[in-house]
């Protein structure tokens, strides 16, 4: 799912300390730096929302930590 990024998103994202990437699923493999389910996962990965104006949530997005 794409969304857009508004200054309201990264306000609320840094408040409640949101984590969306693949870095913070539970299906993310630290070793070899990809999705266990093989999705691919370029649009998901080490998101700034500083630096960008959509992010793509992945359907299988699992928070882990």
């Amino acid at each position: 799912m794409r969304t857009r990024v508004d200054d309201s998103l990264r306000s609320e994202a840094a408040h409640y300390a949101l984590r969306f990437s693949c870095e913070h699923c539970a299906h993310w493999n630290v070793d070899a730096e990809r999705c266990a389910e093989g999705f691919p996962n370029e649009e998901h990965r080490l998101v700034d929302l500083r630096r960008c104006d959509e992010i793509v949530f992945c359907k299988s997005f699992e928070l882990c930590r």
